[in-house]
């Protein structure tokens, strides 16, 4: 499928396929100036057919409904928005200073047009270096990188006892934390595990601000979970791994997910998690991600 895929890049399209036709619109399939000619994905399934651009912007799209399995057109696909980006061409987030550029540009060159720059829990100090470079990134995007949305907080705000590849420098979370940090860079999505004393009320307030808050890192029991999305967490991180696991008489936070979420991030390297797994989520939750 790589050698197919043509990307719409900050609504600029690039292609990286095998076929580089040039030329017109009468080409099979391919590029041609002021469009692309392909497998289209719409909101509404696959087309074939072209899509017209001017300037940066889309300005059309015509074609009729196809199979993108019965022909060997390009495919031409929105870029990707990934909520949980920590690096990239060698770089980390947490490296600060000109990293996150490093690792947008990258992360453009494979398909992501935007993305959150995701943090580690480290010690206040390095988080504001992190903070502090995402922030510049969000307000002066460079050439050729994907859009920096804002900040992923993945920690420090998590249970100790669940630190997975984590650092060992987890803290209870407050409102005033998460403000310090959020006027360094505009903070998108935080995870925090519910069970921690004083996190549910901290999940609340967050939610009505208009954060996204993610249940992750916790030894926390289905009734936490639940709590939690009751409380406003809107979904789950990187479901399955650094959480309580499903037991018949113990659902565990992943039962919590399986049964209420509407939305959770999934790692579906096949190492992370089973295939049977990634089956089972992709069952029960609508928006898996």
């Amino acid at each position: 499928m790589p050698q197919r895929l043509l990307r719409l890049c900050g609504g600029v399209a690039s292609m990286t396929s095998q076929r580089q036709a040039g030329g017109d619109s009468d080409n099979p399939g391919g590029n041609f100036k002021g469009g692309l000619k392909g497998n289209i994905l719409t909101p509404q399934g696959w087309i074939s057919g072209v899509l017209r651009f001017d300037d940066g912007h889309i300005t059309a799209i015509d074609g009729a409904e196809v199979d993108p399995d019965h022909n060997s057109d390009p495919y031409i696909l929105p870029g990707f928005i990934d909520l949980h980006v920590h690096g990239g061409g060698g770089k980390d987030i947490m490296d600060g200073g000109d990293a996150v550029y490093v690792i947008s540009a990258i992360h453009a060159r494979h398909g992501t047009t935007s993305m959150l720059a995701t943090t580690m829990t480290s010690p206040l100090s390095d988080l504001e270096q992190a903070l502090e470079a995402c922030g510049h990134a969000c307000r002066q995007r460079r050439a050729g990188t994907a859009r920096v949305l804002g900040v992923h907080l993945e920690g420090p705000y998590i249970n100790p006892g669940k630190l997975g590849a984590q650092p060992d420098f987890a803290q209870e979370a407050t409102l005033q934390k998460v403000a310090r940090l959020s006027a360094m860079a505009p903070v998108k999505l935080i995870t925090v595990a519910p069970e921690i004393a004083g996190h549910l009320d901290v999940v609340r307030t967050l939610s009505e601000s208009g954060m996204r808050v993610q249940i992750g890192h916790t030894l926390g029991s289905y009734e936490d979970g639940v709590q939690a999305l009751e409380h406003g967490a809107s979904g789950f991180t990187h479901l399955f791994n650094a959480m309580t696991g499903f037991q018949a008489r113990a659902p565990g936070m992943v039962g919590a997910a399986l049964a209420h979420a509407r939305y959770s991030e999934l790692i579906p390297d096949l190492l992370h998690v089973h295939p049977g797994a990634i089956k089972t989520a992709l069952r029960a939750i609508p928006r898996l991600y």
